[in-house]
């Protein structure tokens, strides 16, 4: 007997299972509409009307096995059971009717002791190649022992939900059972949501097994010394992780046990927008045979990409393989983390490029997941609008961000790991004002965390925020280490800082009734400010 898919109550006979990127290719570029070669050969795709996650749109259904562990509300949106089979049996009924379907079996996790097998159900080679790409393949003796899987992901993401049914507020539904084990696509052909799918399942399952999920990236010296990097979009986590001193362990997504720290994936997921030999050497050669390349602009006669046009989305995105990365850690495994690092893009110019914080304040802004967009990003955005994301990831999250704080604080006591908050936003005055931080400063600046030049240095402590701040660091200018002292004018700088204050200790409140005392007590403190 071939392999099947009946037990789902799919009768499809002709599937591509884990097949061959050559055999993927024919087949895309045969039968998918926008689908072409680049001049080096990687996979150029067209993803349909939605070019990105649909957030308001993924839906978790309520059970009484699971409900008092997730954090209901606009992330974690309640479904009832009922309706996640009203949707399962329209995603089956779609995917019966397709002539051959296309099966990833891989595993999620480089960890054995806590990998899931997962079993991805789609219709495009654009989605088995980018999950073939983005999870970890099986050998041929694993795929031979690989049993049924731990969870599947139906991706009918070309049918669309029905808005009459209960709950459901567009043409797109992402649903996931925990129960069932179990992730239902519908009205979406982005092919991050199968990704970030699993993420989330991977963040509601391992802190039942006392280990940290982390929305991060992470690399790893000569001496088996691993740092973590936490950040939001555009503060520097894909650029700073990618060190020619340090193997990559993971771009995107990562799991902290007591034995060490593993990547979820198997490959990258990095943004194209922009993207050049100059500024980003590593990504820009992993862009070849193998690679997806989504909703790119390219030249119809050569095939060459124009990385700066951003026509379809701004959200431009490559998938390949982590092997394609020349300076990667391979298995994705490493020991304990010597050093945590949370980046963000303060446009407002107030935080320091560098600042070393306590467990508890390491867990405040863990928990705030703080950066800002500047004039410009965005139609309205007329000066620095801060962002917070819980955890930076909050989207994925399905626990209290309490929970993910209190394992964070918890593994940085046990192991020993320093904290640091480095600023790869403004400086000498806010957006507008004064200049963005130059690459080559943060660079030296987390080259001195990892050489250790900061251990013997003088500090002083932020009135406002608490953390300390190192007074000198090799070929950065020590003027520019400690923020007031960059803003010609004193008064505007607390007026700013006053502000960005306030700014936290609105969007904490959200969190006081959950979070421990501890915690809430190391956030910034308005009345020093003022005084």
């Amino acid at each position: 007997m071939g392999f099947n898919l009946k037990q789902y109550g799919i009768e499809v006979e002709t599937i591509f299972r884990n097949s061959s990127v050559p055999v993927l290719y024919e087949l895309g570029l045969r039968l998918e509409k926008g689908t072409a070669i680049s001049d080096v050969g990687a996979l150029m795709t067209y993803s349909g009307e939605k070019t990105g996650r649909s957030p308001k749109d993924k839906r978790v259904v309520k059970h009484p096995e699971s409900e008092n562990n997730i954090d209901w509300g606009k992330i974690n949106i309640a479904l009832e059971e009922r309706v996640f089979m009203l949707n399962h049996e329209r995603a089956i009924d779609y995917l019966n009717i397709k002539e051959h379907l296309y099966v990833v079996d891989a595993f999620a996790g480089w960890d054995p002791k806590y990998r899931l097998k997962v079993r991805i159900i789609c219709t495009r080679a654009y989605h088995a190649l980018f999950m073939q790409n983005m999870l970890i393949m099986p050998t041929e003796e694993e795929l031979a022992n690989f049993g049924e899987p731990d969870y599947v992901v139906f991706n009918a993401g070309g049918f669309k939900a029905n808005s009459y049914t209960t709950g459901m507020t567009s043409k797109t539904s992402v649903d996931v059972s925990l129960e069932r084990k179990e992730i239902v696509i519908l009205g979406t052909e982005y092919a991050g949501e199968m990704k970030k799918g699993i993420f989330g399942i991977m963040n509601y399952l391992m802190p039942l097994e006392g280990v940290m999920p982390m929305h991060c990236s992470a690399n790893v010296g000569e001496e088996g010394d691993v740092t973590v990097l936490f950040g939001l979009s555009g503060t520097g986590k894909t650029t700073l992780s990618a060190d020619p001193k340090r193997k990559l362990i993971g771009d995107d997504e990562h799991c902290w046990t007591d034995e060490g720290t593993f990547n979820i994936e198997g490959g990258c997921y990095a943004k194209a927008i922009d993207l050049s030999a100059e500024k980003e050497p590593d990504i820009f050669n992993a862009i070849k045979f193998g690679t997806v390349l989504e909703n790119v602009v390219y030249d119809e006669a050569t095939r060459t990409v124009d990385y700066t046009d951003v026509s379809i989305t701004q959200n431009t995105r490559a998938s390949y393989p982590i092997n394609y990365i020349e300076n990667a850690q391979i298995p994705c495994v490493a020991g304990q983390p010597k050093n945590i690092i949370f980046l963000t893009c303060d446009a407002f110019g107030v935080l320091p490029p560098v600042s070393k914080l306590t467990p508890e304040q390491a867990s405040y802004h863990f928990i705030s997941g703080y950066t800002a967009k500047v004039a410009g990003t965005e139609m309205g955005v007329t000066e620095p609008e801060a962002t917070f994301s819980a955890c930076f990831g909050a989207a994925f999250m399905m626990w209290h961000p309490n929970k993910y704080a209190e394992l964070l604080a918890e593994k940085i006591k046990k192991h020993g790991v320093t904290a640091w908050l480095v600023n790869t936003g403004w400086t000498g005055g806010a957006y507008g004002v004064g200049n963005r931080m130059k690459l080559k400063y943060t660079r030296s600046m987390i080259d001195g965390i990892h050489s250790g030049a900061f251990d013997n240095v003088e500090y002083v402590k932020d009135a406002s925020f608490g953390f300390e701040i190192p007074t000198s660091c090799p070929d950065v200018p020590s003027e520019i280490l400690v923020p007031e002292n960059t803003w010609s004018d004193k008064a505007a700088y607390a007026k700013t800082k006053a502000k960005l204050v306030s700014l936290f200790q609105k969007n904490f409140e959200q969190f006081a009734d959950g979070v421990n005392e501890e915690i809430t007590a190391a956030g910034p403190k308005s009345d020093l400010v003022d005084a």
